[in-house]
């Protein structure tokens, strides 16, 4: 089997498992609803039980789950395909929390949300990605001064929201705790709105810059060799990355460990070496919208946000990835 007959095959499965995980996420719940309720629903024939509860409730939900894990799994497969290392995703480099507390800092001092919570998120982020790439320059950007950079960078930015939880009210504290948990239960159709569009155009970027990401992938030494600019490469495929990352943290708040665990999972479903986008962004859809039907419905009466689970099931992958490598 060729390489990209395997990876539309990969591609191919792991959509119809999305597909299902989001029949499931649209139907479950305390107003349950039938497969064919929610198809007729999905076409514009169903009812206006199950039209409420998919368009206003559900349907939101379901679709920024399966939106922010594509944007942070693409995310962290250019950022770790560019540095060239297993666990430089922007949970590590300090990337998501320069983004999180740009992000609190805008709801504890100003009350931010919607566009303008994106805006400062977006600036936040391309700030901290801008100071991780100039103290980790030496003649180019390489992997392992950028996580080690980025994890310094990344403690300055905690202190910071340890700040701003400490400077705002009880209320604003208990909002912002919840959001830095990762949690989908304050995204509405706006917000799914403005994800959609910034992830496609996002989106259509990376996919135009994916051949210069798979000539990286065998370093810069052949890169330039086969006429690439490795350094000019990098820098637009990272601020690509950061942006994916800015909208998804934006949208539901630092959801953690998504952007390290989709690529290496699409990777070894495609093969080994290849960049796959499209199935590394539906892997980090489905581990998003799996891991957010787990912390609504594991615990009777006592939903969790999605950030903790995904916490749960990728924090042991990566001190497997620190047991493991050389």
């Amino acid at each position: 089997m060729t390489a990209v007959r395997r990876e539309g095959l990969v591609l191919g499965v792991v959509v119809v498992l999305l597909v299902a995980l989001v029949l499931v996420g649209l139907g479950v719940g305390e107003i349950p609803l039938s497969p064919v309720q929610v198809a007729s629903a999905l076409v514009g024939h169903g009812d206006t039980v199950s039209d409420f509860v998919i368009g206003q409730l559900r349907g939101p939900r379901v679709a920024g789950a399966v939106l922010v894990g594509a944007s942070l799994g693409v995310a962290g497969g250019i950022v770790q395909s560019v540095v060239r290392n297993p666990i430089a995703s922007p949970d590590v480099i300090g990337i998501t929390s320069g983004a999180s507390a740009s992000g609190l800092t805008a709801i504890v001092l100003f009350g931010a949300s919607g566009g303008t919570m994106f805006s400062v998120v977006l600036a936040g982020a391309v700030v901290v990605s801008l100071v991780v790439a100039g103290l980790a320059w030496r003649r180019g950007i390489t992997g392992n001064r950028v996580v080690l950079v980025g994890i310094g960078v990344a403690a300055i930015c905690l202190s910071v929201t340890g700040w701003m939880l400490t400077s705002g009210t009880v209320t604003q504290a208990g909002t912002a705790l919840l959001w830095l948990s990762g949690s989908l239960n304050a995204v509405d159709r706006n917000l799914v709105g403005v994800l959609a569009i910034a992830f496609v155009v996002l989106m259509v970027l990376a996919v135009v810059q994916s051949p210069r990401l798979t000539v990286l992938t065998l370093g810069d030494e052949v890169a330039s060799a086969l006429g690439l600019r490795p350094n000019r490469a990098k820098v637009l495929l990272l601020l690509t990355a950061v942006c994916l990352t800015a909208a998804a943290v934006a949208t539901a708040g630092p959801v953690s460990f998504v952007a390290l665990m989709a690529a290496p999972i699409a990777r070894r479903l495609v093969g080994r070496g290849r960049v796959a986008l499209g199935p590394t962004a539906a892997v980090g859809a489905a581990i998003t919208l799996a891991s957010d039907l787990i912390a609504q419905f594991a615990i009777p009466g006592n939903a969790l946000p999605v950030g903790v689970v995904t916490g749960v099931i990728g924090a042991p992958y990566l001190l497997w990835l620190l047991a493991r490598g050389r």
